[in-house]
């Protein structure tokens, strides 16, 4: 199983990016999707996540109203896209799945796969 990310850049303080994961080397859906980021110095945090069936979403407090998560099920592509943007948001951010059950979302213990991380940077 295979995650790509991609969709980052810079952008000014307010703006917006959309940032895309797309699963490859599976035939049927993940049991959730999620994104992480980790920015300068600090440590890899929840940004938000969903199920595949259903569309069940949960959100960080600090991206509630800003970010919004979507899937596509033809595709196998989990997109976020990112409003409103602080610098504050400036982070690598990484695409992670949970192939089967699993409640926690939050924890990157959570996820058994990975994506590369894609950079994003806000100015401000």
């Amino acid at each position: 199983v295979q995650l790509q990310a991609s969709g980052g850049g810079l952008v000014q303080a307010g703006g917006s990016l959309r940032l895309s994961c797309a699963v490859s080397g599976r035939t049927f859906s993940m049991y959730r999707m999620g994104w992480f980021r980790q920015g300068p110095g600090k440590e890899r945090e929840f940004v938000v996540a969903i199920l595949w069936s259903g569309g069940r979403t949960y959100y960080a407090d600090s991206v509630k109203g800003r970010f919004t998560i979507s899937r596509d099920n033809a595709k196998n592509t989990v997109s976020l896209q990112m409003n409103s943007l602080k610098p504050e948001d400036t982070a690598v951010y990484y695409c992670a799945a949970s192939p089967s059950y699993n409640p926690n979302y939050i924890d990157q213990q959570g996820y058994d796969y990975w994506g590369q991380g894609t950079q994003v940077t806000v100015s401000s």
